[in-house]
């Protein structure tokens, strides 16, 4: 769902789910002694949210890509399934898993939608760089808003540069 909902909507579930009238924000609070809402840890929780879905399915396919058979092999000579996991389908899928959460970090790098509506926009506390430059635009600050699109620009190209050299089949 986080994939086909509207960010501010997304958002919106993650507020009520962990808001401080939840069950699951009372506990968090209870134990942490401070809500999670309008934090920093507010903001990493939204971004994971809107950003996990990309993990999961990139993940997955690097995972089912792994050769059956080496996986069995490892089955017929005594590993558990997590144990064949673990030593043997996992580092085989390495490198699409890395590209995965590289992905994922990139998308929560832009995120907006789901970040505003459950960290705020607080500068210096969970404003995050696609908050500031919505900020920047707002505030008729081109050179700070120019000076952030740049810097978003330069990590999104790095990241998918490096994205497509870890799933491209040469660099194996």
């Amino acid at each position: 769902m986080p994939i086909v909902l509207p960010p501010t909507v997304l958002g919106y579930y993650v507020l009520v789910a962990i808001g401080r009238r939840s069950g699951v924000g009372h506990a968090i609070e209870a134990i942490f002694g401070a809500p999670i809402v309008f934090t920093r840890a507010g903001a990493v929780v939204a971004a994971t949210v809107g950003a996990l879905p990309l993990v999961v399915k990139s993940g997955r396919a690097a995972l089912e890509a792994v050769d059956g058979t080496l996986v069995g092999a490892a089955r017929t000579l005594g590993a558990g399934p997590l144990r064949a996991l673990l030593t043997v389908q996992l580092p085989l899928a390495g490198r699409g898993v890395l590209a995965a959460v590289m992905l994922a970090f990139a998308r929560s790098l832009g995120d907006f939608g789901v970040t505003l509506m459950v960290a705020g926009d607080i500068p210096g506390e969970t404003q995050t760089a696609s908050l500031a430059l919505y900020d920047a635009i707002q505030e008729h600050r081109d050179g700070a808003a120019l000076g952030l699109a740049l810097a978003l620009t330069a990590i999104g190209v790095t990241m998918l540069y490096a994205v497509n050299k870890l799933a491209s089949p040469d660099a194996r």
